[in-house]
């Protein structure tokens, strides 16, 4: 690797919110010709560093140096003009809009804006760096990863040389992660500077020339990534020895029965746009059936149909409480569900608007699944802060105290609260929809480690999930959707993810079972 003068150098660079002190004294360089991995665990300042890169926060101390000369960035736009450009994990494009409207959206021109010149510079910067997008296409006819591709065309034709990408492959097959890699690497020879923010470590390796690591604010260091190893950089992030190992242990077949039996499941959305097609599987006691499927292949409307969250067109969806009595989950909600006796537990994808109140503190979010429960018309909160004390505890929460409001969390500590309450239910089935996005690799494992406890106690899991090598180690089938259908079901330990991509595309098959 080419070292050459840093492109950008932070120095000792701090910001706080109110009492939390979000990075401290950071000092980094960002060299041009490399692909720079930041690493570090939930709430160590990852993001907040780079939105003061890219204009969106202003720093409390310290200063910026782009080619050695010190510079203000106040904004979006003062970040533009240095040439640095941020992809956001959550796309920002106009979907009635083709790629050439949405990439020149808000640039002024003298006089008539010329669009035709407009998509012949892109249809350049797509040839010179080996993007595959139609200047012209209509962003609601595209797939997530020429969206995405879009966003990065986008801060290339404001004339970005350093380039970050927040999470850039959370929602990509392996496949579409394989081309995006080809073209950050084209763009790392052509001389820009590349950082990812990523708790993918496989990827990390894949792709990245060199890692820093950032830990509770602060930074603890970096490595060149060709000499280092995930255990290595794990280590760094947490600061202490972790075991990179999800263990898969075998169903006990003894207790294996049908727990839920899904059949022809047919769901439509509000515009009347079918979003689940004829769907059929069944998940068994004491296993993780894994979903895996490019994200909107219908995982979300999957889950919230079992749970009552969710209007059926038609079909079944069963729940067999043993082998005489079998209940019918369809036009049940979930409160009618529960008085059935169904003990089914949901960490939905949509945290905050879904799973937990951000106005509430930790002990009321607790208490929003057991309140129905008591006798007397005031509300115990004993129970409940234990609970919100026992979760903290376990899963490592970082918050000052279990009387904070969720809301003032980072979102991988609002997840685990969310996922240790709903374990601590003691569910039939428990349904995760994501349960680890956001999380570092140390929280992401305590995760994995309640859900295979889960499944000792035989619970049936179903787990969706985005990171294929975790469903591979973590799930003992795993079903794929792809555009609402099923395109199969195959054995995760004896599947591969280029099997898995191949389905989540339509271009391969697996067994149904």
């Amino acid at each position: 690797m080419q070292v050459t003068k840093p492109a950008v150098s932070m120095h000792g660079i701090s910001k706080s919110f109110g009492a939390v002190q979000a990075n401290k004294n950071v000092s980094l360089d960002i060299n041009r010709g490399e692909v720079l991995a930041l690493l570090g665990e939930n709430g160590s300042g990852k993001t907040t560093l780079m939105n003061m890169l890219s204009g969106i926060y202003y720093p409390d101390s310290g200063y910026i140096e782009i080619d050695g000369k010190r510079v203000e960035i106040g904004s979006p736009k003062d970040a533009f003009d240095y040439g640095i450009g941020m992809i956001h994990q959550h796309f920002k494009l106009v979907n009635v809009f083709t790629a050439t409207e949405n990439i020149v959206l808000g640039l002024k021109d003298k006089g008539k804006f010329d669009l035709a010149a407009a998509t012949s510079k892109i249809q350049q910067i797509c040839d010179t760096y080996g993007f595959d997008v139609d200047p012209n296409q209509k962003v609601y006819d595209m797939s997530v990863s020429q969206k995405q591709t879009v966003e990065i065309v986008k801060v290339l034709y404001r004339g970005a040389d350093l380039l970050i990408l927040d999470e850039p492959t959370a929602v990509l097959t392996p496949q579409e992660t394989d081309k995006l890699f080809a073209v950050l690497r084209n763009m790392r020879d052509d001389g820009k500077a590349i950082i990812i923010i990523t708790h993918k470590l496989n990827e990390v390796k894949d792709i990245s020339d060199r890692v820093a690591v950032l830990r509770k604010g602060e930074y603890v260091g970096e490595m060149v990534t060709s000499e280092a190893t995930t255990a290595e950089m794990t280590n760094m992030m947490v600061g202490r020895q972790v075991t990179l190992n999800i263990d898969r242990p075998d169903p006990e077949m003894k207790y294996r029965m049908e727990r839920i039996r899904v059949k022809n499941l047919t769901v439509k959305n509000r515009e009347g746009v079918t979003k689940l097609d004829n769907v059929s599987f069944t998940a068994f006691t004491g296993e993780i059936l894994g979903i895996a499927g490019i994200s909107g292949s219908g995982q979300k409307e999957l889950l919230e149909a079992i749970a009552g969250l969710q209007p059926v067109e038609s079909g079944s969806i069963e729940y067999n409480v043993d082998d005489e009595q079998v209940e019918q989950l369809i036009g049940m909600d979930p409160l009618k569900i529960a008085d059935m006796g169904v003990v089914l537990s949901f960490v939905p994808e949509d945290r905050l608007g879904m799973g937990l109140v951000g106005s509430m503190d930790l002990t009321d979010n607790m208490m929003l699944r057991s309140f129905r429960r008591g006798t007397s018309p005031l509300t115990n909160r004993k129970e409940s802060r234990h609970l919100a004390e026992l979760v903290v505890d376990e899963l490592e929460v970082s918050t000052p105290s279990i009387s904070t409001p969720v809301s003032k969390l980072s979102g991988g500590n609002v997840q685990k609260v969310l996922v240790g309450r709903e374990i601590a239910a003691a569910p039939t089935v428990l349904l995760s929809a994501y349960a680890v996005r956001g999380l570092d690799v140390n929280s992401s494992y305590l995760i994995y480690d309640l859900l295979n406890r889960q499944k000792g106690n035989g619970v049936a899991v179903i787990y969706v999930g985005e990171d294929l090598d975790v469903l591979l180690e973590l799930c003992d089938r795993i079903l794929v959707l792809c555009g609402g259908k099923v395109s199969g079901i195959v054995d995760g330990r004896t599947t591969t993810k280029n099997e898995v991509g191949l389905m989540m595309t339509k271009l391969g098959g697996g067994d149904d079972q």
